[in-house]
């Protein structure tokens, strides 16, 4: 989910930039004439992309029983979120270059071709093909986005349109999985991704229009930054070694032990040149920020996809009831986002930041205590309101941070940073999470859950322990 960044101060300024993205005037908004349908375009995409992610959660425990692919289940979701990093990076490389709206096209198109191919799998494998197909144009949409942001409105108006993204989220979070989980059990969960493919054309298509107004091509006299084949490159052996470390799961003997710890070596030396000098160690500044956004994504959604999964298992929940947790997640989310986008001039970054992890680690001892427990399911799903509150506070400004830390030079590079850093720290808690399934698995009950939300309290506490280093960078000219 994307959020609202803070605004800026008082003394700064909006010239008009150099995609020619105009100053917003003391009555200008994000729905303003100037705004108006790239500011809807945008939203209707993001609400598309909210709706698949939250519907296939939804929907998952039973795809994986209909299709005997429980083998594959973290993969489902770490796998289209490894992917994700190679569309990211490819992204935003592509927007320094040109700008952001072929990569925009390329994205969705991508994103369509993955929802058809998984909504009309046989297999869990042909849907984990599917999937991984639509996690790398969803990387790319994410990245292309940001940039849009970036080049087209003023300082000032950042903070509301990510709040726009993050109400983007609002009906889905209502709807989505109860709807989802609704198409499942009356028709097929197939339709889950066959739905959402017939409104993303359309959706692209309301965006067009606005950026041929409003994204100009760069001047013609000016450096175009070359393609980065390296970091594209160290962007792939990443996804790899996600992957990898998905699969050790499914290893015996002392490879199930070494097989993680070399995939996440790996992994650490890919992602040194993706992210910001000194995002590994938590360098003040903008580094750290990239680093929290990566340790809260890990810590939400590596326990977020096995909460169906317990409701549904061991609470025998409807997949459209197990989808509450869900929704009253995603509501909460977009709900502290608006909060803290209209509060932006008095909560500091540090303030939201704390707030929201105070929400987040709330959720996660009571959802371990109640799972440990047998407390009734309701238990469960009010905790997911805590832990949805506590990440709509937080999002939004990891998100500014990195903006408001970049010249026009690096905005695609920052941009696709904490985004790397989201898709990473989340398919790393996802795939752990599995593998701790799996070894808990002979212990039987609810410990196997307990482990994986334990595990996802880890990324938390990490996250506690670097968050006072998180701040604006000032960006070098």
């Amino acid at each position: 989910m994307s959020g609202a960044p803070a605004s800026v101060g008082p003394k700064e300024t909006e010239p008009q930039n150099a995609e020619g993205a105009l100053s917003a005037g003391p009555e200008e908004s994000v729905l303003g004439p100037t705004y108006r349908w790239i500011s809807i375009g945008m939203c209707v995409l993001i609400l598309l992309a909210a709706f698949e992610s939250l519907a296939v959660t939804t929907v998952m425990p039973l795809i994986a029983e209909e299709l005997a692919g429980q083998s594959l289940y973290a993969l489902a979701f770490a796998g289209p979120l490894a992917v994700s990093v190679v569309g990211m990076v490819l992204a935003g490389n592509w927007a320094d270059r040109r700008g952001p709206k072929a990569p925009l096209y390329s994205a969705v198109a991508l994103f369509a071709i993955g929802l058809l191919l998984a909504g009309t799998a046989t297999s869990m494998e042909a849907l984990v093909a599917g999937r991984l197909i639509h996690g790398l144009g969803g990387g790319g949409l994410t990245v292309a986005l940001y940039v849009i942001v970036a080049r087209v409105y003023p300082h000032v108006l950042q903070p509301r349109i990510f709040a726009g993204f993050s109400a983007a989220w609002v009906i889905p979070s209502l709807v989505g999985p109860f709807v989802a989980g609704v198409i499942a059990e009356a028709v097929s969960w197939h339709w889950v991704f066959l739905g959402v493919v017939a409104l993303v054309i359309p959706a692209l298509f309301m965006v067009v229009p606005a950026l041929r107004s409003m994204v100009h091509a760069p001047d013609a006299e000016a450096t175009v930054p070359r393609w980065d084949v390296p970091r594209i490159l160290w962007a792939a052996l990443a996804a790899v070694a996600v992957l990898v470390l998905n699969l050790s799961a499914e290893a015996a003997g002392w490879v199930l032990w070494v097989l993680p710890v070399l995939a996440v070596v790996v992994l650490a030396l890919a992602l040194r040149p993706l992210l910001p000098v000194g995002a590994l160690r938590a360098a003040r500044g903008l580094p750290a920020a990239v680093l929290v956004r990566g340790l809260i994504a890990g810590a939400f959604f590596g326990a977020q996809v096995y909460v169906p999964l317990i409701l549904t298992g061991r609470y025998e929940l409807t997949p459209s009831l197990a989808g509450l947790a869900l929704t009253v997640g995603g509501v909460a989310w977009a709900v502290t986002a608006q909060i803290q986008g209209r509060y932006s001039a008095t909560l500091s970054h540090a303030r939201c930041l704390q707030i929201g992890l105070l929400l987040l680690g709330t959720a996660l001892v009571v959802t371990i205590t109640a799972t440990a427990l047998a407390l009734p399911a309701l238990v469960l799903i009010v905790a997911w309101a805590f832990a949805g509150g506590g990440m709509g506070i937080m999002y939004p400004r990891t998100s500014v941070i990195a903006l408001q830390s970049s010249t026009e030079a690096d905005q695609g590079f920052n941009s696709s940073a904490i985004a790397i850093s989201d898709a990473i720290g989340a398919a790393i808690s996802i795939a752990l999470a599995g593998i701790v399934f799996v070894l808990l698995a002979p212990v039987g009950g609810v410990w196997p859950f307990v482990g994986c939300f334990g595990l996802a309290t880890v990324f938390w506490l990490v996250a506690v322990l670097v968050r006072s280093r998180a701040s604006v960078s000032v960006p070098a000219h």
